[in-house]
Order: structure tokens, then C-alpha cells, then sequence
């Protein structure tokens, strides 16, 4: 919750951070290279990540989160806008390191409750407009229970490497293919 601090650090933010930790080895980030979550508002080192594990970058990503308040948000927007900046994505510019991970959603709009006469929809895709390497996406289950859907775009060689780990792919469930 925003500008509440807990000392509990939720599902979705250990996911997340499991996620940051294996993009960060499959995209073979020196121990030395920064990298970012959006969520996270701070860089820090890839061997920082890999080094004190998940439980450290899901705190990186509570203790974030925690932190925004009106305040803070007013303060980045008026410093944004004496020093405007980006953050990339791999290869966009092509001088990016590459090392920045996005997360989004929004809980607005009930995306698996709509029927437009084909039945009830079995999963959500981000779209054309989220085509960009190193974003993820996170959507209610299609089951409603508590489930999620966590789409993520990387480069095909990225995704390759991401799925042939074996700590990452531990905590994954994959869709049963129909």
C-alpha cells in the first residue's frame, strides 16, 4: 500500500524480484552493471541482486513502494521537470545498457470479466503497444482465486536463456497447452 510501511513483503513483490534476478542472469549482466526496476526508483549493481537474493530485492521492492506518498511524487514530478529523463529499454537507444526491467498493470478495468459473445475470455495479452524489451506485465488469473498471469517481453535470446533456468522455471507455472 502506498506510504504505508510493513514489515511483510508481499507475494507479488517476491515475484517480482525472483523475476529481476533471473532477467539479470539471462541477460548476463556483469556483477558490477547497473540495473534498474521501474518500481524500484533506485539502481543498483547486478551482483548486488544475483549476491544477496531474492529476499533482499523483494525488500528493495517493499520498502520502495512504502515510500511513495504524495510528497515524494510531487518532489520526482518537479525535479523531472528542471532535468527530464528517460529510462530505456534494451537496444532503444541503441547506447542503453540494456538493463532496466518495467513492471505495470491496472486493477481498473476487469479484463477476464467481459463476454463479447465469444465466452468468457481465458487470458489477457498486453498488446502491440508494449512491445518493448524488458517489460512485464501482471493480470488477474483467469481462475479469479488469487491467480496471476505475469507476461514478460524480452529479446528471443533473453527469453531462451530465461527459461532454461532452472531456479527461475522452479516457480513458474506454465499454461497447460490446449
Amino acid at each position: 500500500m502506498a506510504g504505508r510501511a510493513t514489515a511483510s513483503i508481499s507475494f507479488l513483490q517476491a515475484l517480482l524480484a525472483h523475476l529481476w534476478r533471473a532477467v539479470c542472469r539471462a541477460r548476463r549482466l556483469l556483477p558490477e552493471q547497473s540495473t534498474s526496476y521501474s518500481v524500484i526508483g533506485r539502481v543498483h549493481r547486478a551482483g548486488e541482486i544475483e549476491k544477496n537474493g531474492v529476499g533482499w530485492a523483494a525488500w528493495l521492492l517493499n520498502r520502495t513502494v512504502a515510500s511513495f506518498d504524495e510528497a515524494r511524487m510531487r518532489d520526482f514530478l518537479e525535479r523531472w521537470v528542471q532535468e527530464p529523463a528517460f529510462t530505456y529499454t534494451a537496444g532503444s537507444p541503441p547506447s542503453s545498457s540494456g538493463a532496466a526491467l518495467f513492471t505495470g498493470s491496472s486493477p481498473r478495468f476487469d479484463m477476464l470479466g467481459n463476454d463479447f459473445v465469444w465466452g468468457k475470455p481465458l487470458a489477457v495479452r498486453g498488446g502491440a503497444g508494449n512491445n518493448l524489451d524488458g517489460i512485464a506485465t501482471v493480470f488477474e488469473g483467469s481462475d479469479k482465486g488469487g491467480s496471476m498471469s505475469l507476461e514478460v517481453r524480452l529479446t528471443p535470446d533473453v527469453l531462451d536463456r530465461l527459461v532454461a533456468d532452472e531456479e527461475f522455471m522452479d516457480a513458474v507455472t506454465l499454461p497447460a497447452s490446449g
